[in-house]
């Protein structure tokens, strides 16, 4: 019991030496920030951006129209344009036969090599 009593009443002593090593380098790191001036803590701090009225008064005019911009409904698109500045082109009635007889020529090819595959 003895030994346990001995062995508490040493680990007590070493913490007590270490709090006082702690304060000491406390005060000493102290010591050097007041040296410093503003000390390490402020360095870390970032600098105050300094942004004049006018230019205040430009980003506030520009993120407005930026928002107005946003909610401004979007334009109709009128029955016989696709896009507002541009005329919808036709095809005329003999292109559109062409094609057409062209997209029967290709599925009667497909056709013809499932029957060939079958």
């Amino acid at each position: 019991m003895a030994n346990l009593e001995n062995a508490l009443q040493q680990l007590r002593e070493e913490r007590k030496q270490a709090q006082s090593q702690i304060e000491k380098l406390d005060q000493a790191i102290s010591a050097i920030e007041s040296l410093n001036g503003a000390g390490a803590s402020r360095k870390s701090v970032r600098p105050i951006r300094i942004v004049s009225a006018a230019s205040r008064r430009r980003m506030a005019a520009a993120q407005k129209a930026r928002w107005a911009k946003l909610r401004k409904p979007p334009q109709s698109v009128t029955a016989g344009n696709a896009s507002a500045g541009a005329p919808q082109k036709h095809l005329s009635l003999a292109a559109r036969r062409k094609i057409a007889a062209a997209q029967r020529a290709r599925w009667a090819k497909v056709r013809a090599q499932q029957k060939k595959a079958a």
